[in-house]
C-alpha cells in the first residue's frame, strides 16, 4: 500500500515540474520581437519596419499559443493542486525524505479528541487536580479539559475561571433539591451527583458530539503517564465489544499490595472501578435512557448494566484521591484510599503490544496461571512458609470465606452484585509480603452470585 502511495506521490511531483518546464521552454524558444532602429545601418529604418511587421505576426502567434496553453493550464491546475495536497498530506510518511514508514496512520476515530471531564462541586482544591492534568496533558486539541460544576460554590467557580481558556467551565443549571422519599433525605447528595453526571455526560457526548470521554472527579491527582495510558487503550476499547470501560484505578492498589516492578502490567476486571475512567459515546447512548436517580456507580455494577463486560485496570493506579470529605463521609478513605500508590514511572504504553488484553487470549492465560499456582492455606501464607515470589492460590467457596480471607489479608472485602473489587472471573490478584497471591474460587467457576452483596 505504501509503495503504491509513494509511487503516486513521485509521479505527481514529476508531472507538475515537467508541465511547467515545457511551458517555459516553449516561451523561450520563440523569436523575440525587433524594435524600430535595431538595423543600425543604411536603410535600417525600412528594414526595421519590415521586421517589426513580421515580429507582430509572430508575436500574435505567440500570444495565441500562450492563451491556448493558459486555457489548458487552467484546466489542469486543479488537478495539480490535488496532487500537491496529496503530497503535502503524506509528508509525515517520508521520515525526513526517506521511504514511507511501516506503521499506517490511525483511523480518523482513533485520532478524535478525547476530552477530560472533571466533575466539580464545592472543592476549591480542584486546583490540584487541574494543575496536574495541565502539566501532563500532551495536547490541548487532543484532550480538551471540561470542568462541569454543580453546587454553585462561588470560591470553587473562581478557581476554575482563573484558568481562563485552558479549561472550559460548565455550570449545571439545576441546583434545586431532588424530590426523594423521606427515608432517602439523608442521601440527597447522591441524588444530586447522579443528576449532575447525567447532565454533564450528555453535554460532552451528545451536545458536543465527542466519541469518548475520560471522567475525573475533582479530588483526584493523576500520574505522569495518565494520558499515555488512556491513549494507548482507546483503540482496544473501541474494537473489543467485551470491554466497556478503561479505568486508571486499582481498588487494592495500596503500597505493599502492588508490584512496584510491574508498572506496565494491566488486567481485565469484572468490577467497575471508576475513579478516573474512560467510556465511549455509544455506551452513553445505552445507559442514558435508564440512568439512575442516585448511586450511579453501584448501579453500573449491576449485571443488567455490566452485561458480562469487563474494564481494563492497572497494577499501579494512575490516579489517587486526596478528598477525604464528601457525600460518602470518608468511607474507606482512612483505611484504604489514602494509601493508594500513585504510579510515578512513565510507561510508554503506546509502544507496547496490548493484544494480550483481548478477551479470549487473556482469559485462557489468566486462568491457566491462576490454577497452576500452588494451593496454600491462609496459615501457611501468614507464617511465610510459601517459598519464592509466588504466585500462590488461596481458595474461597462462600461469601463468608471470601470476606474473612480478604479482611485477614488486608484487601477490600466488599462485593457489589457478587463481584469482588478488582475481581476477574471471581479471582482477586494482589501482592502481600512480596508474593503474588490469587484469592480464587474453586476450579470450574462459571458465574457470580448477585446475592453475595
Amino acid at each position: 500500500m505504501f509503495l503504491k502511495r509513494g509511487s503516486m506521490i513521485i509521479c505527481g511531483a514529476f508531472l507538475f515540474v515537467s508541465w511547467n518546464a515545457v511551458l517555459v521552454l516553449v516561451l523561450l524558444g520563440r523569436t523575440p520581437p525587433i524594435t524600430p532602429g535595431a538595423g543600425g545601418g543604411p536603410g535600417g529604418d525600412e528594414a526595421a519596419v519590415e521586421l517589426a511587421a513580421q515580429g507582430e505576426g509572430e508575436l500574435g502567434d505567440v500570444v495565441a499559443d500562450v492563451l491556448r496553453m493558459a486555457d489548458t493550464f487552467e484546466k489542469r491546475l486543479e488537478e495539480q493542486k490535488k496532487i500537491l495536497r496529496v503530497i503535502q498530506s503524506h509528508r509525515s510518511l517520508w521520515g525526513g525524505g526517506g521511504p514511507p514508514q511501516a506503521t499506517p496512520p490511525l483511523p480518523d476515530d482513533d485520532r478524535a479528541a478525547i476530552p477530560v471531564l472533571v466533575m466539580a462541586c464545592n472543592r476549591p482544591t480542584v486546583k490540584r487536580c487541574l494543575d496536574k492534568l495541565l502539566e501532563y496533558r500532551p495536547s490541548a486539541q487532543r484532550h480538551p479539559i471540561i470542568v462541569s460544576q454543580d453546587c454553585g460554590h462561588v470560591e470553587t467557580a473562581e478557581v476554575i475561571r482563573s484558568y481562563g481558556n485552558q479549561v472550559t467551565h460548565l455550570q449545571q443549571p439545576d441546583l434545586s433539591d431532588v424530590a426523594v422519599r423521606p427515608e432517602h433525605r439523608k442521601f440527597q447528595g447522591y441524588y444530586k451527583i447522579s443528576r449532575h453526571y447525567r447532565w454533564a455526560l450528555s453535554q460532552v457526548l451528545r451536545t458536543s458530539g465527542h466519541k469518548a470521554v475520560i471522567i475525573v472527579e475533582d479530588d483526584l491527582e493523576v500520574a505522569p503517564d495518565f494520558f499515555e495510558y488512556f491513549e494507548a487503550l482507546y483503540p482496544l476499547l473501541r474494537s473489543d465489544p467485551s470491554l466497556w470501560c478503561v479505568s486508571a484505578w486499582n481498588d487494592n492498589g495500596r503500597e505493599g499490595y502492588v508490584d512496584p516492578g510491574q508498572a506496565a502490567r494491566l488486567y481485565r476486571t469484572d468490577f467497575f472501578p471508576g475513579l478516573g475512567w474512560m467510556m465511549l459515546g455509544q455506551l452513553w447512548d445505552e445507559l442514558e435512557p435508564k440512568w439512575p436517580a442516585a448511586f450511579w456507580d453501584d448501579w453500573m455494577r449491576q449485571p443488567e448494566q455490566r452485561r458480562d463486560r469487563a474494564c481494563i485496570r492497572p497494577e499501579i493506579s494512575r490516579t489517587m484521591t486526596f478528598g477525604r470529605k464528601g457525600v460518602s463521609l470518608g468511607q474507606f478513605y482512612d483505611s484504604y484510599l489514602r494509601f493508594i500508590k500513585l504510579n510515578s514511572q512513565f510507561v510508554p504504553f503506546a509502544t507496547l503490544d496490548l493484544a494480550y488484553l483481548q478477551k479470549d487470549a487473556y482469559s485462557a492465560h489468566f486462568e491457566k496461571e491462576v490454577y497452576a499456582a500452588p494451593l496454600v492455606s491462609y496459615e501457611t501464607l501468614k507464617q511465610g512458609q510459601g517459598t519464592g515470589p509466588g504466585p500462590f492460590r488461596l481458595q474461597y467457596s462462600s461469601k463468608e470465606s471470601f470476606k474473612w480471607l480478604a479482611r485477614s489479608l488486608g484487601v477490600m472485602e466488599d462485593l457489589k452484585s457478587g463481584v469482588p473489587r478488582t475481581g476477574y472471573r471471581g479471582v482477586v490478584s494482589f501482592m502481600t509480603r512480596g508474593q503474588r497471591v490469587y484469592l480464587a474460587p474453586p476450579p470450574g467457576w462459571s458465574q457470580y452470585d448477585p446475592t453475595w452483596s
